[in-house]
């Protein structure tokens, strides 16, 4: 019976077709979706379309529309939120919460305290500290040395202490004269302890911050009240190398008073926040990487190398020593960013030096003993200098 039925609606179908074809209609009634679109069927070809567009052509388009729409979304919210994920100050989830005295003994002896500092814009940021000293009594002249340690984008300072300590350590135990090596960690805003949230801007004043705390301090000690004058090594760390670049060209930090910067200290550095948008999107097909015109993180150790070295120049400074250390087996920053940055130092007339530490990842650099000696005797040579 279904199947008798069957056979008379198509002969029905037909025969209609050809009444209507007879009259001289070429479509059948278009129907109204309810929606502002019609759908329309042809009689002759038995196409539909859908809004005007062919039934053939409309899967592209819808998919090609969406790909499009999410592309610019995510391009917007990189934008929109590049402080978030360039700086990750909770990652991982307790970083905001460590504690100095849980990795104290760790630190084979070096003991840490929290200080804290006020930014330009009076946010309150935290810092780490420890001092070493060798040979130090009542007559003797001691050397001072100060080094700036800023860290990368993760984490925080105290999960870092057990692998900056054993460089103090090795510095007294190396020592042949009296001195004192105090080692100054900052924590940027909205990291640790500290107050407010990260950006490029506000990390500067961090750094100028950090350096104005180790200006109160020298001069408050008995070293320092007598006008000695103290040596300064900056030691960077990813993100931080780019931050510690940014201050060392910020000459007059340095020239109007008793600090001397010696050496730079640039631990697995990379370019520019554009050259990592094309490091981590190599396809150029990808929108990605060609967002870097509304970057307002730039981050960029190319031109602040230059900036220095001008900034020295101009005031008749000796440009500080610089030591690139490099990733045997960094997964995240590419060779070639640390190859460019010494390029950069030699065309700028820079002393610089390049050591790869072999089989080390991007944050592995001080777990090796040979990535702690380069940092030990880079901060040697400024003191000798």
């Amino acid at each position: 019976m279904l199947r008798v039925f069957s056979r008379a609606t198509r002969i029905w179908r037909r025969s209609a077709t050809s009444r209507i074809r007879g009259a001289g209609y070429g479509k059948l009634p278009t129907p109204d979706t309810g929606n502002g679109l019609s759908l329309t069927v042809s009689a002759s070809a038995g196409w539909r379309t859908f809004g005007g567009i062919s039934a053939i052509v409309l899967p592209p388009v819808v998919f090609g529309g969406l790909v499009a729409a999410l592309w610019s979304w995510k391009c917007l919210m990189m934008i929109l939120f590049q402080n978030k994920i360039i700086y990750m100050p909770g990652l991982p989830p307790n970083a905001r919460k460590e504690k100095i005295e849980n990795y104290q003994n760790q630190c084979g002896g070096i003991q840490w305290r929290q200080e804290s500092a006020i930014s330009e814009d009076g946010t309150r940021i935290s810092l780490c500290v420890a001092s070493v000293d060798f040979g130090l009594d009542a007559s003797s002249h001691a050397k001072t040395v100060y080094i700036l340690y800023f860290q990368g984008n993760a984490s925080s300072i105290p999960p870092r202490l057990p692998l900056l300590s054993p460089v103090l350590r090795i510095l007294r135990e190396r020592s042949l004269s009296p001195v004192r090596y105090t080692m100054v960690c900052c924590s940027y805003r909205g990291y640790w302890s500290s107050e407010g949230h990260p950006s490029e801007r506000g990390i500067t004043m961090d750094a100028i911050a950090a350096m104005a705390w180790i200006r109160e301090f020298h001069d408050s000690e008995p070293i320092g009240s007598l006008g000695e004058h103290a040596t300064i090594v900056i030691w960077g760390q990813s993100i931080g190398a780019s931050v510690a670049i940014s201050l060392a060209a910020k000459n007059h930090k340095f020239s109007q008073t008793n600090l001397s910067l010696n050496a730079l200290v640039l631990e697995t550095p990379f370019l520019s926040i554009r050259a990592m948008l094309e490091t981590l999107y190599p396809q150029k097909w990808l929108p990605y990487r060609h967002l870097w015109p509304f970057l307002w993180n730039h981050l960029d150790g190319w031109n602040a190398l230059g900036l220095m070295q001008r900034n020295f120049e101009n005031c008749g400074s000796k440009s500080p020593i610089i030591l690139i250390l490099q990733a045997g087996k960094d997964e995240l920053v590419p060779k070639e960013h640390g190859d460019t940055l010494q390029r950069r130092c030699l065309e700028l007339n820079l002393d610089v030096q390049k050591k790869i530490i072999s089989g080390s990842l991007h944050t592995e650099v001080m777990v090796r003993h040979e990535g702690r000696m380069a940092v030990v005797e880079a901060v040697e040579a400024a003191v000798r200098d």
